[in-house]
């Protein structure tokens, strides 16, 4: 017998195993960087925390795994117990699991082709003890390459994917190349968020817009698929990411933090329990 093939499949039973606890798994992706993936996905994930599910987030942005700088836990190293990666718990509904948790640091790149990228998702796959979550989020690399597909092909009952853009045009087309993605691999799309959806002044609290407004949710009607909402840029975020805060998890109630809840609440429409 082939020993590799013999790991391999191994591997995919510890991920079947490490997985089948959990109700409901997203894909959080984008077509291009800079429109604010992240953020949505940390926000989704505590939205979904606070509303008392048990809850997720797996950051598989290997080049830039930022969610523990957001939630302020970038300090932290995982544990491990039996063999298995342990998540860092959070809050009492999040666990918490970030390759810059495992050792990765701002002044070290990974340097990596794909075929080491694609056994690093699959590891953490297979190896993070999560038991029973309602939802798990992760946190994808933007655009359509290894990282994106090694975990989508890695798990077999995804419940969807949620696409992030801005209404640039050119946010817009790589959007619409995640869309065709999802639907060549069959890959469910939950939805999409329109992010950085006008500016609100922090003085005068009046919306400008910076970008057009309105094209994610054409887009989403011209993709037959749902309009989750749309998130203005807020100083409020802004800063409390940069002091390691999520804005769900602040008790904030800007018109960013509403707006995310409302995502969260159509997302959770969306589900099976």
């Amino acid at each position: 017998m082939n020993t590799g093939e013999f790991d391999f499949e191994e591997e995919n039973k510890r991920i079947s195993k490490n997985t089948s606890s959990i109700k409901n798994k997203i894909l959080v992706m984008s077509g291009k960087g800079g429109v604010g993936k992240t953020t949505v996905a940390v926000n989704l994930a505590c939205a979904m925390a606070k509303k008392g599910y048990k809850t997720g987030l797996l950051d598989i942005d290997l080049h830039g795994p930022n969610v523990p700088k957001m939630l302020g836990i970038d300090n932290i190293q995982m544990a491990a117990e039996d063999g298995q990666i342990l998540p860092y718990k959070f809050s009492d509904n999040l666990r918490v699991c970030s390759l810059a948790m495992l050792g990765a640091t701002t002044d070290k790149p990974i340097i990596w082709r794909g075929p080491l990228k694609a056994a690093a998702i699959r590891q953490m796959l297979g190896d993070v003890r999560w038991g029973e979550l309602d939802y798990l989020f992760l946190d994808c690399p933007p655009g359509t390459g290894d990282e994106i597909l090694t975990a989508f092909q890695s798990v077999s009952d995804w419940r969807g994917a949620v696409v992030v853009t801005t209404a640039q045009e050119v946010a817009l087309d790589d959007a619409k190349r995640s869309l065709v993605f999802a639907k060549q691999v069959g890959l469910p799309v939950l939805g999409i968020i329109e992010n950085m959806s006008g500016f609100i002044c922090p003085h005068c609290g009046k919306e400008s817009e910076i970008f057009k407004k309105g094209s994610g949710e054409l887009l989403a009607k011209t993709y037959g698929t749902e309009f989750l909402g749309r998130i203005p840029i807020e100083m409020g975020i802004v800063t409390l990411e940069d002091s390691g805060k999520a804005a769900l998890l602040a008790g904030t109630e800007g018109a960013g933090a509403k707006a995310f809840d409302a995502a969260a609440e159509k997302i959770k429409k969306l589900s099976k329990f």
